[in-house]
């Protein structure tokens, strides 16, 4: 039992770096300002490496940049999603809950390419289905939040809020996640009562739970680390520094979060945990910009893995997390849209040409330039 929470640092492999640097890139991305934040790692990763998928050439490669060292690292991403959609047998104790989806929602004119099908089909959930876009967005957007509010048990009711579908939007590829699972340990709920918390704006009361267990604890490099197993293989780890949070977060990399995550040693631990519900909404359309995710954005971006139109490209890329801590386990959702427009061929404003005057015309080889007949036409 004392090895149950051990990985030595020594075998930290690039896909645990990975995905551990794309946490921290992410994070520290999302929650420069210091107040609270949630996302998850685990959807925004399956959104866009599915995404990436779609992509081709430097379109790909940005995509790749953020989420692997590699195309071959990102194979191995794709692999571990797959593995962590199923849970441990719980044998015997309370039945965890994990759901996860991931549907591409598409105007059915929109071609989609059978090798995107097919790779979308192997994911968790991967399936396609139509949304009526061009017709009836706003029907759109309301089946689609139907949907993911069904996945997540209601708790992201509206992922798209309004206006995030109109009739130039053809298609969305959405992850849903949803996980609840029992502390092995559970809080006693008479145990929980008001208690002081030191936030930077000044000690408030909260609802402070306590219980005393074997659990996994570790401290080293400034920090106090604590893992709490819930039923069916889910840990949740709490990382205390003995210092300011900002200060000490700041100096986190993917080694060193590694070194704290595989340091705790079966103890008894004297546990006082804040009782706590976020539900955070997070635009990433800026945020994957910040991180050189850029040609996926343009016309210039390449999505043929997705679909042969050469004018879809994608116009925002939203999330929203919510986690609950209480005294009897864990319960999370999350969602993550990338959401696709086809770019119209003319200008926003139309213009008005009228040929009434003499004029030249070319009739050409669109490809090659070539050009089969040049005329000039002074009296048609």
């Amino acid at each position: 039992m004392g090895n149950r929470y051990r990985l030595g640092v020594a075998e930290l492999d690039e896909n645990t770096s990975d995905h551990l640097l794309f946490c921290l890139t992410l994070h520290a991305a999302v929650a420069g300002d210091g107040q609270n934040s949630c996302f998850s790692p685990y959807s925004v990763a399956s959104a866009l490496g599915l995404l990436s998928r779609a992509a081709r050439g430097k379109t790909a490669d940005e995509l790749v940049s953020l989420l692997a060292r590699n195309f071959d690292g990102l194979r191995k991403l794709a692999v571990s999603l797959r593995g962590a959609a199923t849970l441990d047998e719980p044998h015997g104790r309370d039945e965890p809950v994990l759901a996860v989806s991931n549907t591409l929602w598409a105007l059915d004119e929109l071609p989609i390419e059978d090798g995107f099908r097919a790779e979308l089909a192997a994911w968790p959930g991967g399936q396609v289905a139509s949304a009526p876009f061009a017709a009836d967005p706003e029907g759109a957007r309301l089946m689609i939040n139907a949907d993911v509010a069904e996945r997540t048990r209601g708790l992201i009711p509206e992922l798209l809020p309004p206006d995030s579908v109109d009739a130039e939007t053809v298609a969305s590829l959405v992850n849903a996640l949803y996980l609840r699972a029992a502390w092995v340990h559970k809080f006693t709920d008479g145990a929980t009562e008001p208690a002081d918390f030191h936030a930077p704006g000044g000690v408030r009361k909260v609802p402070m739970m306590r219980q005393s267990e074997l659990l996994g604890y570790g401290a080293r490099d400034g920090w106090q680390v604590v893992a709490m197993p819930a039923v069916g293989g889910v840990q949740a780890v709490v990382l205390l520094p003995d210092g300011d949070l900002a200060e000490a977060e700041s100096a986190l990399d993917e080694r060193s979060l590694a070194a704290l995550l595989s340091s705790p040693k079966t103890h008894t631990v004297g546990l006082s945990l804040p009782k706590f519900s976020l539900d955070v909404s997070t635009p990433l359309t800026e945020v994957c910009q910040g991180l050189g995710v850029r040609e996926v954005f343009t016309r210039g971006g390449d999505l043929t893995g997705l679909t042969p139109d050469p004018r879809v490209y994608v116009s925002a890329i939203l999330h929203q997390a919510v986690l609950k801590i209480d005294e009897q386990g864990l319960e999370g959702a999350a969602a993550t849209a990338v959401m696709f427009r086809a770019m119209s061929m003319t200008s926003a404003d139309p213009v008005e040409v009228v040929v009434d005057r003499p004029f030249l015309l070319l009739v050409r080889h669109a490809t090659t330039g070539m050009v089969y007949f040049f005329a000039r036409v002074v009296e048609p």
